[in-house]
C-alpha cells in the first residue's frame, strides 16, 4: 500500500472486509449518526435525492432483506451489525408521465455514502457496498415509490481485516488527465 503523507487515515485505511463480528450491534444512536452524515453531503441545488432503507441484523426489516442477496454476498452480509439499501430519486413524481428528476442524483447518491463510509470509519466501523442483490426485490419488499431506484446495498458493523489481500489502486496517471483524456496531467 502506498502511504500518502497528507491523505486522512480514515481514507488510507479504509477496507471493505467480509468478517463482521456478529455480536456487535449498532445502537439508535449510532444509525443516526451515519445517516446525519450522508444527510449533510453535497447535492445538487441541496435535492438531497437519497433515501436509505436500514435493517439491522434480527430486526424484521433485516430478515426481509437478507434472502434478497446474492448466494455470494449472503455467505458474509447478514453478520454485519446493519444493512442499508441506498436509494435515488429517478422522475419528480410517482405518475407514470412525471418528469425525469436531476441527471445529478446518482452522483449526489454516492457522496451521501461515501460521507457515510467515512462517518462510519471514524466511529471504528466497517463499510462494505455491494450490488449483489434483487433490487426490484428489495423495491418490491420495502414498497419503494416508482419515482425511486434502489441502487445499492451496503453491510455496517463491526468489521475484521484478517480475511483481506492486500489493497491496491491504478495510479494517478491512468485517471488524471490534463487537456486531453488518456494523456496524464503534469503534476502526476
Amino acid at each position: 500500500m502506498t502511504s500518502e503523507p497528507d491523505l486522512l487515515p480514515l481514507l488510507r485505511d479504509r477496507r471493505s472486509v467480509r468478517t463482521y463480528d456478529s455480536s456487535h450491534v449498532l445502537t439508535d444512536a449510532e444509525v443516526r449518526v451515519l445517516l446525519e452524515a450522508a444527510r449533510w453531503s453535497p447535492s445538487a441545488g441541496n435535492s438531497q435525492p437519497w433515501a436509505f432503507l436500514v435493517g439491522r441484523r434480527g430486526d424484521d426489516a433485516h430478515r426481509r432483506f437478507v434472502p434478497l442477496l446474492a448466494p455470494s454476498i449472503r455467505r458474509w452480509a447478514p453478520s454485519a451489525s446493519a444493512l442499508l439499501f441506498a436509494l435515488h430519486q429517478v422522475a419528480s413524481g410517482p405518475e407514470v408521465d412525471a418528469l425525469g428528476y436531476s441527471d445529478y442524483a446518482m452522483y449526489d447518491l454516492g457522496q451521501a455514502v461515501a460521507h457515510l463510509s467515512v462517518q462510519a470509519a471514524a466511529m471504528g466501523l466497517a463499510v462494505h457496498q455491494f450490488a449483489g442483490f434483487s433490487h426490484e426485490g428489495v423495491a418490491e419488499v420495502a414498497g419503494v415509490p416508482r419515482h425511486w431506484r434502489v441502487t445499492t446495498g451496503l453491510a455496517v458493523g463491526l468489521g475484521t481485516v484478517s480475511d483481506l489481500v492486500p489493497r491496491t489502486r491504478r495510479p494517478l496517471a491512468e485517471l488524471a488527465y490534463g487537456a486531453r483524456f488518456g494523456e496524464p496531467a503534469d503534476f502526476v
